[in-house]
C-alpha cells in the first residue's frame, strides 16, 4: 500500500479547521436561542404576575395607604393595609369591621394631603395602582370602623357616656386609653342600605357624626364600600391580621328588637 503524499495529509488538517468553525457557529447559535427562550419565558411570567395582579385587584383585595390619624391606635398615618372586595357581596359586613370607602363627596378634608406626582413618576405610579402593585390614593377614600348596620339605632349620651346600639351599650376595646366614645349627644337610626362609620380615634375622626346634616343623615351608602380591612401589611414591624372585634357587639340585639 502507497504512503500519503505531502498533500494528502494536509487535507485532514484542513477539515479539522472547517469542522471547529462549523462547531463555533452551531454552539453560538444554540446560546442565541437559549437566551431567547430565556427571555421569552421570562416575558411570560411578567405579563402573568401583571395580569394576576389585576385581577386581584379587581375582585379580590387592593392595598391602602393610611392618610390620617383618625383610626389610631389600630391605624397609624402611613401605615397599609390590604383589603378583601368579597365584602359586601359574597360575604357581608358585620359591626366592628373596618372598612375602607369611597369618599361620599366631602369627607376627605384638608389634614389628608395626597402625594403630589409629575410626569414619569406619575404616569409610572398611576400604571401601578391601576393593576394593582401602588397603593390607592387617600385622598380618594376613607376607611374607619363600622358601628352601625341599616336599622340600627345609634346613639350617645355625651361626654362620659358610652356608644349604644339598639339599646345596649357597647364597650369599645380598640379605642385609645381615656378617650370618650362621643364628645356630643347623637341619636339615629341607620337607613336602608347604608353604615354607620366612625374612627377609633374619636377626637380626630371627621366620621358619619360630622355629616348628620347631609344625605342620610352621616350614613354612608354600602354602595360605596372598597372592602374590609384584613391585613395591616406596613410597616413590616406592625404587620397584623386585623381581626373583627366580635365580642364588643356580641350583646348587641338585631334592629327593632329593643334591648335584651
Amino acid at each position: 500500500m502507497s504512503e500519503p503524499t505531502s498533500k494528502d495529509a494536509k487535507q485532514p488538517a484542513g477539515g479539522r479547521h472547517s469542522v471547529d468553525g462549523a462547531s463555533k457557529v452551531s454552539g453560538s447559535a444554540t446560546r442565541g436561542a437559549r437566551a431567547m427562550r430565556v427571555a421569552r419565558e421570562v416575558a411570560i411570567v411578567v405579563a402573568a404576575a401583571i395580569v394576576l395582579s389585576f385581577l386581584l385587584k379587581t375582585f379580590l383585595i387592593q392595598s391602602f395607604t393610611i392618610p390620617s390619624r383618625s383610626m389610631v391606635p389600630t391605624l397609624l398615618e402611613g401605615d397599609r393595609v390590604i383589603v378583601t372586595k368579597l365584602a359586601p357581596g359574597p360575604l357581608q359586613l358585620h359591626r366592628g369591621d373596618v372598612v375602607v370607602f369611597q369618599d361620599p363627596g366631602n369627607w376627605v378634608t384638608d389634614h389628608q394631603p395626597s402625594v403630589r406626582r409629575a410626569g414619569l413618576s406619575r404616569v409610572l405610579y398611576g400604571a401601578l395602582r391601576e393593576i394593582g402593585l401602588a397603593p390607592a390614593d387617600s385622598t380618594d377614600y376613607l376607611i374607619k370602623r363600622l358601628v352601625g348596620l341599616p336599622g340600627d339605632e345609634v346613639s350617645c349620651g355625651g361626654p362620659g357616656e358610652l356608644l349604644t346600639i339598639n339599646g345596649v351599650a357597647v364597650q369599645e376595646t380598640y379605642l385609645p386609653p381615656d378617650t370618650m366614645p362621643c364628645a356630643l349627644a347623637f341619636e339615629v337610626v341607620v337607613p336602608e342600605g347604608a353604615m354607620w362609620v366612625m374612627g377609633d380615634n374619636r377626637g380626630a375622626s371627621s366620621d358619619s357624626r360630622a355629616h348628620m346634616d347631609e344625605a342620610l343623615g352621616g350614613a354612608v351608602s354600602q354602595d360605596l364600600v372598597v372592602g374590609v380591612a384584613q391585613l395591616r401589611s406596613w410597616p413590616i414591624s406592625r404587620w397584623t391580621l386585623m381581626r373583627n372585634p366580635g365580642a364588643v357587639f356580641a350583646s348587641v340585639p338585631a334592629p327593632h328588637q329593643g334591648g335584651p
